[in-house]
């Protein structure tokens, strides 16, 4: 994300490249915005025999992605409208994503278990999923204090059997970034009896 500054708030090409994206991968930021910020430098980094989805709840973000992926030519680009707050709303199917992004999304979620779950429904076995989110640090820019998400707590979060911590890595002066992989877990969250 650059500002108009100049200031560089996060680098998705060196998150990216930190957290192993390759040609051929199929990737989704979850909430991805009007910028697309990470959509459009994962779409050049997975080639054209790899695929973007880019998910938002808001309709007109995903028109803007999408002119803009047509202008840039990028087809690789897949715009879903869905609200990742719900359990098998994102029309994506089950383990198809090599890699998961939820990127300053977490702070904003109303359901965060559910966006859990439905991170670990989308991320394949042996996937990655990555959280970025603003540090609990005030700032003149960013969301109030209050409202941002502790490492400590996102880390919580994700401790169910279908992930594991892998590191915590520096994603900008004002964000934290996280790093899971999907265990071979079945998806708990479907067998008879579960806790929805």
């Amino acid at each position: 994300m650059i500002l108009r500054s100049g200031t560089e708030l996060i680098n998705p090409e060196k998150v990216l490249l930190h957290v192993g994206i390759r040609e051929r991968m199929r990737v989704a930021d979850l909430g991805c915005g009007a910028l697309g910020h990470f959509v459009f430098p994962a779409a050049q980094m997975v080639g054209p025999k790899g695929l973007i989805y880019a998910v938002d709840i808001q309709r007109d973000v995903l028109d803007q992605v999408g002119r803009r992926a047509k202008d840039e030519r990028l087809e690789n680009i897949m715009p879903v409208w869905s609200d990742i707050d719900v359990y098998r709303a994102t029309h994506i199917p089950d383990g198809e994503l090599d890699l998961t992004l939820l990127v300053n999304n977490l702070f904003l979620s109303q359901n965060r278990p559910n966006l859990v779950k439905e991170m670990a429904r989308l991320t394949k076995k042996g996937g990655k999923a990555v959280i970025i989110e603003w540090k609990t640090i005030a700032t003149p820019i960013g969301p109030p204090v209050e409202q941002r998400v502790p490492k400590e707590d996102a880390v919580k979060l994700m401790a169910i059997p279908e992930f594991s911590f892998i590191e915590e890595f520096e994603a900008g002066e004002l964000h934290y970034g996280l790093l899971f992989q999907r265990t071979d877990a079945a998806l708990s969250f479907d067998t008879p009896g579960a806790i929805k």
